[in-house]
């Protein structure tokens, strides 16, 4: 099972969470659901190097998947999802371009 890191907010997340309703391969955790998932979701980011870019630029770092094998990406085209395209609607980044 993959886990999917979300924010209900994020226009990325909910972009790629439609994608995956009813598909059992994919435990969808909302960080901001619990304070519990938020703490599992930094303690990921804060620790693993798939976040360097991300957090390089000020994003957040979700959507963000972690595959059973352990591996942690946050492009979704890597766990067979077609990412929100860029020029649809807002963006939840301090400068208006990601999340």
């Amino acid at each position: 099972m993959i886990k999917m890191y979300v924010m209900e907010t994020c226009p990325d997340c909910a972009y790629v969470e439609k994608q995956v309703e009813g598909n059992p391969n994919f435990e969808v955790i909302d960080i901001g659901k619990h304070v519990r998932n938020l703490k599992q979701f930094i303690k990921l980011r804060d620790t693993h190097p798939a976040f360097d870019e991300a957090k390089a630029v000020g994003d957040l770092g979700i959507p963000c998947y972690v595959l059973e094998d352990g591996t942690v990406t946050l492009y979704s085209k890597d766990v067979g999802l077609e990412p929100r395209p860029q020029d649809e609607g807002a963006a939840c980044s301090l400068d208006g371009r990601g999340c």
